[in-house]
């Protein structure tokens, strides 16, 4: 049954959780806990990039994620400073940029700094996925002349890397933790700049992906956020859910390694509502999105990081027809044609 965007206004609003936390009973302090989507453009039906900032305006979401600096969608966002804004750096540019930092700004010359006066870009990340891997060392420089620059000029912007959870050598129980010998050679460096000033690594966690590869031992409803009772004991820890399972294994490794307390954002998450049979159901798809939410907006963190809230974004705005065939094409919470959800979420 399809609900017209405006019926989901109330949705994306209980996204959004303020948590007022005493502070030694001398006042408090507030901070937010909200969701994101990520904006693909792999598709050759895609509403215009205007509609598209409108539709986001008109339930509520204040964050979005664009893939590479897309001229089309930055311009539609001048003026909408409401919405903060991740921009990503192709990883084909990659190596250009890793050869020198006046490579980098030139970069930010051509692709960023028209924007900065009237879009609200709070990251730029360099490279998706591509660490660990063979242009993944092009990363670690990138960062850095980017962050130099950004520092430089004083601009509130944030430097980051998306990577995914293939980094993970071992993540069962998730006290096991690590990192394989290519990720702590590729992505503890990274890890180490961002240590510096505490800025967040980017993180996309996937349970579907785990789930439809082993069905015989994991509850769908422990992989959809739909079970109260303990699933995994680890120690004092206790999980109910995958995807808490997933984050705390990766704060494990990273400590491992001698990374502690960084900040993490779920830079993806999701689950295709077709494509793989009855893995793939808009029913499903829509079980797992709406408990992630409701987890996102009750502040619990996990049990690794208890009480820490944690900013995530959802995959995707729309199902997008020129990805691979089968569940790539269909993880969109929107039909491109018509803009209206492609299931109930609430």
């Amino acid at each position: 049954m399809l609900y017209s965007p405006k019926k989901l206004f109330l949705f994306f609003l209980s996204c959004t959780v303020m948590l007022l936390v005493n502070n030694n009973n001398s006042g408090f302090v507030t901070s937010a806990n909200s969701i994101g989507l990520n904006y693909g453009l792999l598709g050759d039906n895609l509403p215009s990039p205007s509609n598209v900032i409108n539709l986001y305006k008109s339930i509520g979401i204040t964050k979005i994620r664009i893939f590479d600096p897309n001229t089309e969608v930055l311009n539609a966002l001048r003026g909408h400073r409401d919405i903060e804004v991740t921009v990503g750096v192709k990883d084909q540019d990659l190596a250009a940029l890793a050869a020198s930092a006046e490579a980098v700004k030139g970069w930010f010359a051509a692709n960023i700094e028209s924007y900065l006066a009237d879009v609200n870009i709070a990251f730029i990340t360099v490279g998706n996925e591509v660490i660990p891997g063979p242009i993944g060392p092009q990363v670690l420089p990138v960062m850095q002349s980017l962050t130099n620059l950004v520092k430089s000029r004083n601009l509130p912007i944030l430097i980051s890397t998306v990577v995914a959870m293939s980094n993970l050598e071992q993540s069962y129980p998730p006290s096991a933790g690590m990192f394989t010998s290519q990720a702590r050679e590729q992505l503890v460096p990274v890890l180490k700049l961002l240590s510096q000033t505490s800025t967040p690594i980017l993180v996309n966690i996937y349970p579907y992906f785990a789930y439809a590869s082993d069905p015989a031992n994991i509850p769908l409803d422990y992989a959809t956020f739909n079970n109260e009772a303990i699933v995994v004991q680890d120690g004092p820890l206790g999980y109910s859910n995958m995807f808490d399972a997933i984050f705390d294994a990766f704060v494990w490794a990273m400590e491992k390694e001698g990374v502690k307390d960084l900040p993490m954002v779920v830079s993806e998450t999701g689950w295709p509502s077709a494509g793989n049979g009855n893995f793939t159901t808009p029913d499903i798809a829509s079980t797992y999105n709406r408990n992630f939410v409701k987890h996102i907006a009750g502040g619990k963190g996990t049990p690794k990081r208890p009480n820490k809230g944690i900013d995530g974004f959802l995959f995707a705005t729309f199902n997008e027809n020129q990805k691979p065939a089968g569940t790539e094409q269909n993880f969109g919470l929107y039909n491109p044609s018509d803009m209206k959800p492609i299931y109930k979420l609430f």
